[in-house]
């Protein structure tokens, strides 16, 4: 099945002709009769209440027919970049791989069954565009630019040889916001070319680290290059337990679902910080149930739960072999943890959600929120599969 995948940064091209130096990256859309897509994207998201710090991964994927490719990443702050390892989100996919259930806790007589409630632009004389930092990281070269009007924006990057299919509206949602543009080049050599010329490929992990109010995450970009809806799957760690907000949360898939497979445990086996989440979950549990079937009924997909643990020591201590790896994986993927210390850490939660937004959902920003249900704090973890897990 073919995903359109979430695209934090959104895909452009320059024109085949266009010179390759070190020229600012395009914004948000596709050069005029060029093509480029992207299929999916992965976002590792860290927020630090306490420090006011927040940092996004991104990994976009694209495919397409166009000979350069960039990115253009609205942010609250000037971000700081940084070279992530290219394998970072294959590792965190094996670090957050859902341990074997419990089947001394769960009736061995019961066939489970999943059970997930579903699973013309003209230049201005002086333009008020500032580039604020310009460099290199990894094999990408970047600018970091405010903007004051975001004509101005287009304008000024039309002036710097890049043509664009689309307006001004998007960007200016940021420009009133007086968010700050990463603008990165992306070299097609790193991506696979078709047999049909056309470039398929992944690039090198960025993180972007920045100051700001609140842990948000800019999706309303992304409009513009989805014909229908397209998916996100992000790795939140703080200080706990995070959640999508609204109707987006993950509680209308993942509590029936809890509720359900707590069911078929032994009385004996359940433990005292399950029995009185139960007793948060019942009095509410048929108010979301019904709600997720009115989303559904609405043609919305239920965001999807799929890791939610207080990281430990023992935790971390499979990222250098200390604590063994418990799950099934690679013994060459289980090896290369390792990538993944210093960006994990003990006493933090990170929790793994997937979403699948619709076009018409994307009208503003992502922010994230704590999980909660019924008005408690919820911090129930999510490590191992359930018998109502989805395959």
């Amino acid at each position: 099945m073919n995903r359109t995948g979430f695209a934090l940064a959104a895909a452009l091209t320059a024109a085949l002709a266009l010179p390759r130096p070190a020229d600012p990256a395009c914004c948000y859309f596709s050069a005029l009769g060029q093509d480029v897509n992207q299929p999916a994207q992965k976002a590792f998201v860290t927020w630090d209440p306490d420090e006011g710090v927040l940092t996004w991964t991104v990994q976009p994927k694209f495919e397409g027919n166009a000979a350069d490719f960039g990115m253009v990443i609205p942010s609250p702050s000037q971000p700081k970049l940084s070279e992530m390892p290219r394998d970072f989100f294959k590792e965190l996919a094996v670090f957050t791989i859902l341990k074997p259930m419990d089947l001394d806790k769960y009736k061995p007589r019961l066939q489970f069954a999943s059970r997930s409630v579903a699973s013309g632009e003209v230049p201005k004389p002086a333009m008020a565009v500032r580039v604020l930092e310009s460099g290199v990281v990894g094999s990408l070269d970047y600018k970091i630019i405010a903007a004051e009007k975001a004509d101005d924006l287009f304008a000024w990057l039309k002036e710097n040889k890049y043509n664009f299919a689309g307006d001004a509206t998007t960007l200016d949602h940021y420009v009133k916001k007086k968010w700050f543009f990463t603008v990165m080049k992306i070299d097609p050599k790193q991506m696979k070319k078709r047999d049909d010329g056309s470039y398929d490929g992944e690039v090198t992990p960025t993180e972007l680290r920045m100051a700001a109010k609140e842990p948000v995450y800019p999706i309303h970009i992304t409009q513009i290059s989805v014909k229908n809806q397209t998916e996100a799957l992000f790795y939140v760690l703080s200080k706990n337990k995070m959640d999508l907000p609204g109707d987006w949360s993950h509680r209308y898939n993942f509590i029936p679902l809890w509720h359900s497979a707590l069911s078929f445990a032994v009385p004996e086996k359940i433990t005292p910080e399950e029995k009185a989440w139960k007793d948060v979950v019942e009095p509410k549990l048929a108010e979301t149930t019904a709600k997720a079937q009115e989303l559904q009924r609405a043609r919305r997909t239920l965001t999807r739960l799929e890791y939610a643990k207080k990281l430990t020591a023992e935790d971390i201590g499979v990222l250098d072999g200390t604590t063994k790896f418990d799950r099934e994986a690679p013994a060459e993927a289980v090896q290369n943890l390792k990538i993944l210390k210093g960006h994990l850490r003990a006493g933090l939660y990170l929790t793994k959600c997937r979403k699948v937004f619709q076009k018409d959902e994307m009208k503003d920003d992502l922010l994230f929120v704590e999980a909660s249900f019924n008005g408690k704090p919820d911090s129930m973890e999510y490590e191992r599969i359930l018998p109502t897990s989805p395959p």
